[in-house]
């Protein structure tokens, strides 16, 4: 076999190998393992090893590969699955009837009919259900046909095979497309299609939903999918090493979000030529043109300046959006397919019409389309298989030794946070992210700890947000850290995790006005607020190191959307090293059968409540100090037996502003329980500004001596 190697540094000793067969123009690509190579004895810095290594493997299987008759390399890798050496398959051969095609006359004129089958279906839903988007799903169509049919590898009846493709409708508003590919995938059926879609208790929600199990991401608030796909492309590279190809449909109005371009800086940053995304340009947005409307050659220069790779295709040209999509695949760079269309493509009523945005057609319209595009079929698609890949292992959790802190000394929860991460992340699927601020939150231990398992998103919260719930779809447990404040620039990120059900772990540092003299604009004081209005979350806000570490740990196993909420000054630790800390809990510090108060407070007011506990002693007054350090859940039972020991008498303390945060979760939980309190609400109320944490915590009236106040008032007050 006479073959010409050729041999490119990707990442780090990675190596893309090049195979041209000469005449017959087959072209392999590999990425060589650099573990591999060093099990074998090769320096995985030597580029000549991996051209002799490369050369020894295909002339060890020359009988089985036989490169004239054009064979693809996973049919091939079945055939040498017991090589003690991986090739991880970044590319494969491939073989055209045509350089411009790809495909015959007859394969040709079956995806003309399958991208018919997918605009009858969308109307038909659409126009069924009443509502929907039948003209962003037409526009599409063609598309969306060559990649379910020739690109798409994906095994159907097992949507949880780690070597399938995976698949994102950024512009989530296009539903009817996409159901109409899982009929023709054969998982969904035509009356579930037509009968389901939009209704009361159906799967086929307006949005996609990973209620369906071919979806891994819920989509519909625009400008999202690409950054969720960069999470997922980032596992399938660095993490799984599997050969996983990620597809992200994206609409050109949502191409003015900024977490489009957080995206292609990190898929760029990251060399995810695992991932591309298909820009379906159809001019119209909701109201009217979109903003580039068909100047894809701005497009084209915007996506080129953030490291990726623009192919500029007619959208509904089957031929060249078979091009794009084979080039795309076998990349080396991330690509951004940039494809005109027109909104409404195959209905000539309403092709490149504005007005017809979120609307069906109407029934008499949509007949007449349905019959002009040849009525109802019921093709199916037999998608190219995934790549064959080993089971992956399951992951054994090691012993794993938690930091532990000596009772009174004085640590910040956020430092406690990094330690307890770096740690924990000896299980393997625990991985982290931070927002170029690792050294403030803590989460730089874990990068120095676990260099593999970290993944810097910089200054770019909505794709921290969106990576941590990518990596979470794929199987791994992500904590994300930035400062409090900053995690509202990504709350629709953290929202639409929750309508996801993604398991992500987020610390907010630097909360409350507790930071001292960088004002108000670095200031958490409403992540409480916000986290707590998620799906399904949960809010941590740990008083000492020792709480600090429990919860950390705990966050791994819990559900959903789980918020730690730190501080940056340190205080002394006020529990024993082994003390549990459930979630849902609280811990009380101070109690007698002679209490007639009690002081509430969670993070640095709990510090505040016990000086301020301490005070009223001194004033013959018996005050219970709890430490609500699970504000969400919130220790319902405590809180109720503690009003009813104090005669209802509580002040809650919190470092946040007064609206939804801690004060509002326990007024909420008694109210549920019908229990009456006398009630003194602690919180920030006017705007800081700067100065030294004990000066703001005075001006703001959440120090020790307003409580004290507030607690005479409640004591002395009349029932």
């Amino acid at each position: 076999m006479s073959a010409h190697l050729s041999v490119e540094p990707v990442i780090g000793h990675e190596y893309r190998v090049r195979i041209d067969e000469g005449g017959d123009r087959v072209e392999s690509e590999f990425v060589v393992d650099p573990g591999v190579l060093a099990e074998l004895g090769f320096d995985p810095g030597d580029e000549q090893a991996v051209v002799e290594h490369t050369a020894r493997f295909l002339a060890d299987h020359q009988p089985v590969i036989d490169f004239p008759a054009l064979v693809y390399l996973d049919e091939v890798a079945a055939a040498y699955g017991d090589y003690p050496v991986e090739l991880h398959r970044r590319m494969t051969p491939h073989h055209t009837t045509t350089a411009a095609s790809g495909f015959d006359a007859e394969q040709l004129r079956w995806l003309q009919e399958l991208s018919r089958q997918l605009r009858v279906d969308s109307i038909r839903a659409s126009t069924a259900a009443g509502s929907g988007h039948p003209s962003s799903s037409l526009s599409a169509a063609d598309l969306m046909a060559v990649l379910l049919a020739r690109h798409l590898r994906y095994d159907w009846a097992r949507p949880e095979y780690p070597g399938n493709d995976h698949l994102i409708f950024s512009k989530g508003h296009a539903s009817p497309l996409l159901y109409a590919m899982f009929k023709a995938a054969g998982v969904v059926s035509d009356s579930e299609l037509v009968e389901g879609f939009r209704r009361f208790g159906s799967r086929l929600q307006g949005h996609p939903t990973p209620v369906l199990p071919w979806v891994d991401v819920a989509t519909g608030s625009l400008g999202q999918g690409l950054a969720y796909g960069v999470g997922i492309a980032l596992a399938g590279a660095r993490l799984d090493r599997l050969p996983y190809h990620v597809w992200v449909l994206c609409g050109d109005s949502e191409m003015t979000e900024g977490s489009i371009w957080e995206a292609l800086d990190k898929a760029g940053l990251y060399r995810l030529s695992n991932l591309t995304a298909i820009v379906d340009i159809n001019r119209l947005g909701q109201r009217g043109p979109t903003e580039l409307q068909w100047h894809l050659d701005t497009y084209q220069r915007r996506v080129e300046a953030f490291g990726c790779r623009a192919i500029v295709i007619d959208g509904h040209d089957l031929s060249q959006i078979e091009q794009a999509l084979h080039t795309a695949r076998y990349a080396d760079t991330p690509t951004v397919v940039l494809a005109k269309t027109v909104k409404g493509k195959g209905v000539p009523q309403i092709e490149d019409r504005n007005g017809w945005h979120g609307k069906p057609l109407p029934s008499r319209l949509a007949t007449s389309a349905v019959t002009a595009l040849g009525g109802l079929r019921e093709l199916r698609v037999t998608p190219p298989p995934p790549a064959p890949v080993n089971p992956i292992p399951t992951r054994e959790v090691p012993p794993i030794t938690m930091p532990r802190y000596e009772r009174g000394t004085s640590v910040a929860t956020r430092t406690a946070y990094g330690d307890a991460l770096a740690a924990l992340g000896a299980r393997p699927e625990v991985v982290a992210l931070d927002a170029e601020v690792g050294n403030s939150t803590g989460a730089e231990r874990f990068a120095h700890a676990h260099p593999e398992k970290f993944f810097e998103m910089f200054i770019a919260e909505q794709q921290l947000i969106a990576a941590a719930v990518g990596l979470a779809a794929r199987g791994y447990v992500p904590y994300a850290s930035t400062f409090a404040a900053f995690l509202s620039r990504a709350y629709d990120f953290i929202r639409m995790a929750g309508v996801s059900g993604a398991h992500i772990n987020l610390c907010g540092s630097h909360a409350g006005i507790e930071i001292g003299p960088d004002g108000p604009s670095q200031m958490g004081l409403e992540d409480l607020a916000a986290l707590q209005a998620v799906h399904g979350s949960t809010v941590l806000y740990p008083a000492d190191a020792v709480a600090t570490t429990s919860l950390v740990a705990a966050m791994a196993d819990a559900p959903g959307v789980c918020y730690l909420r730190t501080t940056r000054g340190t205080y002394p630790v006020l529990y024993d090293a082994d003390e549990p800390f459930p979630v849902g809990g609280s811990k009380t510090l101070r109690t007698s059968d002679a209490d007639v108060i009690a002081l509430l407070g969670a993070g640095v007011t709990v510090h505040e409540c016990l000086h301020a506990a301490d005070a009223l002693a001194g004033e013959g007054v018996s005050a219970r100090v709890i430490d609500l350090y699970s504000v969400k859940p919130l220790d319902a039972d405590t809180l109720a037996s503690t009003a009813r020991d104090t005669g209802g008498r509580l002040v809650v303390v919190e470092d946040h502003y007064p609206q939804g945060g801690l004060g509002a979760a326990v007024l909420a939980s008694l109210a549920q329980l019908g229990i009456p309190v006398r009630f003194a609400h602690l919180a920030v109320t006017d705007l800081p500004g700067s100065g030294t944490p004990a000066e703001q915590l005075d001006a703001a009236g959440i120090s020790a001596r307003h409580i004290v106040a507030a607690a005479h008032r409640l004591v002395t007050a009349k029932p």
